[in-house]
């Protein structure tokens, strides 16, 4: 294996992001197959399912994905049916976001299938180790949102 190659492999933060694309990508496969969401579209559902009405820059800020994939992802949402979008009073450039009844059911049947598809794959953790991991997250997560406020 070439010296780079290897580099890459102990490289932490690449190895982060393909495991969360694993675990992503495998999760995403069956409510893709079932209910022809992609994974942006699914992460609008879930945190909108779990925070309720939200403007997109708080859906950007909550999924820290890109402006254009969450406006995108919206779009396909709301022409689903699946989400509605209504002014926002506090500011009339946003608009709310919030899931629809029939994105609720949807919601409803997609949340108990990610739940069981990641008891499988976290099945390999112990409870101390699934603990100790999201502890980790958080402290790397509030690193990085340290070294962001001192770029600013």
């Amino acid at each position: 294996m070439p010296a780079s190659q290897t580099r890459l492999a102990d490289f932490v933060p690449y190895r982060m992001a393909i495991t969360s694309n694993a675990v992503s990508g495998l999760i995403a496969g069956e409510y893709r197959n079932e209910f022809g969401l992609k994974i942006p579209e699914w992460r609008i559902m879930a945190v909108l399912g779990d925070a309720g009405q939200l403007t997109q820059r708080d859906l950007v800020r909550f999924t820290l994905m890109d402006k254009v994939a969450v406006n995108r992802a919206c779009k396909v949402l709301e022409d689903r049916g699946l989400i509605r979008r209504s002014p926002n009073e506090a500011d009339g450039r946003s608009h709310h976001l919030e899931l629809t009844e029939a994105g609720l059911d949807m919601h409803g049947k997609i949340w108990p299938q990610a739940l069981d598809i990641y008891e499988k794959i976290f099945a390999a953790l112990s409870p101390r180790e699934i603990e100790k991991l999201r502890a980790l997250l958080d402290k790397l997560r509030a690193s990085v949102s340290a070294l962001e406020g001192d770029a600013k």
